[in-house]
């Protein structure tokens, strides 16, 4: 549980970072109640994404997002991050 809150953090950060918050919010706030099958989209488009990026980290994240709490823990991360950016 520790280490997959420290990747969605990581991931938050990151999208903080880019300036990406609202747009980040509005999908996974549009998207949170289906997150289950987003998840297995993600699977599905893995082979031709994978030949970009790292898969191990890409199919970790996949299966993080099929639990609603975790997505709300992003959601939540990301507001975090931005508040304390705005604040800073």
């Amino acid at each position: 549980m520790i280490d997959e809150q420290n990747i969605l953090s990581k991931f938050a950060d990151r999208i903080v970072a880019r300036g990406m918050t609202v747009p980040a919010l509005f999908f996974l706030e549009s998207t949170r109640h289906v997150s289950f099958l987003g998840s297995q989209l993600l699977v599905f488009f893995g082979p031709v994404l994978t030949s970009f990026i790292n898969s191990e980290k890409y199919y970790n994240f996949s299966e993080l997002l099929e639990d609603k709490k975790n997505v709300d823990f992003l959601l939540d991360e990301i507001e975090r991050i931005d508040l304390e950016m705005q604040n800073s």
